[in-house]
């Protein structure tokens, strides 16, 4: 439920944000790509009824507050590579685009940090800064995706066990309010105990509270080597027991990451490429960084040893590049690989790292209860799995039916083990009921009384992560 009801755009109400963004950056009726309308996985599907393209704060000011004085929703998209429909204009209105604000702003080599704009795509600027000698430590999947979207979702990824997740390296931000002000947070500063952290506030928020508009990161020195190991398992619960007598040797790897065989096959089949081993029915798939190769051989010989005295089948070492951009090109695959077979939808539940087998098997046995088939992989050094329910060929009323059950039984399943809703993938729409179930009160109070705080006409990606009324 909302506090207002939202307004209609009219012809004026057009014009005038036509003379906001210019008319070559407005797109209405046919125009409006049915891109628009989902993002990349999320069942939600909904058209606005405009989409703009600002190219500046200001522009976006001026549409915010022009919004608020006339009870308008609006959206913020970035790449649209969300997998909850956090992006998906629901409730119509104003789809804004982050995708003309894709300046790489500065990289300050003496303080060891960049400002970016909300629209830079991941991967072309950790590109640009590692040929400076530099790392962007968060390292989601989808490197298709922009700085603005991870930082709205707090985006994780495979590096998080070493370096963190997206919350770890931002230092700073412009916002626009709901109102149209324009506000800015934290900064080019390595240290901040200056009042409450709206900065953090504002991380994770799904475009719900704000519309970020500027990002100052954290760079780190590139690691001058890499070298991954590849260790097969003839079950999971040796794989995921063997994680934290890894980390209790204090020699942290910059990825973990946990596979079973079959999501491997859907990979090679997706990808047309031989993985170097897939006899074994569970994998780590490790990653370590450092600055010389003698360090790293010494890291390795003692996390094979433990993975060896564990119950590992062997120790398969990558120390070339195209060795180990082979492994990993899989692993980034497994999503778009089970997305090429089957309608599907997913979980993305974190629990201690010790539970994740406890989970697995747990949706094993929900697979043959219901008879639907569930593959799962994921972050085995921070407990986050990704889980998917697939349809396959069952009637697609049927599977949704079974799907909803399944979820149910999964995210109880989680939190009865101490984990949470979402470990990277955010809220969005689809994950809504089970995040508000999960809070209960006083929590969820808390958070309809931050929505109404900052957005109190509830404007900005309504419907999204927490409903007020």
């Amino acid at each position: 439920m909302t506090l207002m009801a939202y307004s209609n755009l009219v012809e004026k109400d057009i014009n005038y944000l036509t003379n906001i963004v210019g008319s070559e950056n407005i797109f209405i009726g046919e125009a409006v790509s049915e891109d628009y309308a989902h993002d990349e996985l999320g069942e939600a599907r909904a058209l606005p009824e405009v989409v703009l393209l600002p190219g500046d704060t200001k522009e976006i000011s001026a549409v915010m507050r022009y919004a608020h004085e006339n009870s308008i929703p609006v959206t913020t998209r970035g790449s649209g590579t969300g997998l909850c429909g956090g992006c998906v204009a629901i409730h119509g209105g104003i789809l804004l685009s982050t995708a003309r604000l894709n300046s790489i702003l500065e990289i300050d080599e003496d303080n060891l940090m960049a400002t970016v704009e909300p629209g830079v795509i991941l991967l072309d600027f950790a590109e640009i800064v590692e040929k400076r000698g530099f790392l962007y430590a968060p390292d989601p999947g989808e490197q298709s995706a922009t700085i603005g979207g991870n930082v709205a979702t707090n985006a994780g990824g495979m590096r998080a066990l070493k370096y963190g997740v997206t919350r770890d390296h931002i230092t700073g931000m412009e916002v626009v309010m709901a109102n149209g002000d324009v506000v800015n947070l934290g900064g080019k500063v390595a240290k901040n105990s200056s009042g409450y952290s709206l900065l953090h506030l504002m991380i994770g928020s799904e475009g719900t509270l704000g519309i970020i508009t500027k990002i100052t990161v954290k760079l780190l020195p590139l690691p001058r080597k890499v070298l991954s190991l590849l260790v097969p398992y003839s079950t999971l619960e040796d794989a995921i027991g063997t994680v934290p007598k890894i980390i209790r040797s204090r020699l942290i790897p910059q990825a973990v990451e946990f596979m079973e065989r079959d999501v491997i096959l859907s990979a090679e089949k997706y990808l047309g490429v031989q993985f170097p081993h897939k006899t074994s029915p569970a994998y780590l798939l490790l990653r370590f960084d450092g600055n010389s190769m003698t360090e790293l051989e010494k890291t390795y010989e003692v996390v094979g040893n433990i993975c060896l005295s564990e119950g590992a089948e062997d120790v398969l070492i990558a120390d070339t590049p195209e060795r180990q951009n082979g492994i990993w090109d899989a692993r980034g695959a497994f999503l778009e690989a089970l997305k090429a077979e089957s309608d599907m939808d997913e979980v993305d539940v974190v629990v201690p790292r010790d539970q994740i087998a406890v989970f697995v098997n747990y949706t094993k046995e929900l697979e043959q209860r219901y008879d639907t088939r569930i593959r799962s992989f994921g972050h085995a050094g921070d407990g986050n799995m990704h889980v998917y329910i697939l349809r396959d060929d069952q009637d697609k009323a049927v599977w949704q039916a079974k799907m909803y059950e399944i979820m149910q039984l999964l995210y109880a399943k989680g939190k009865q083990l101490g984990g949470q809703v979402s470990g990277e993938h955010g809220i969005g729409i689809s994950k809504k009921a089970y995040l508000e179930a999960d809070l209960g009160e006083p929590l969820l109070g808390l958070h309809r009384g931050i929505k109404r705080a900052l957005d109190p006409k509830n404007i900005l990606n309504p419907g999204k992560v927490v409903d007020i009324s």
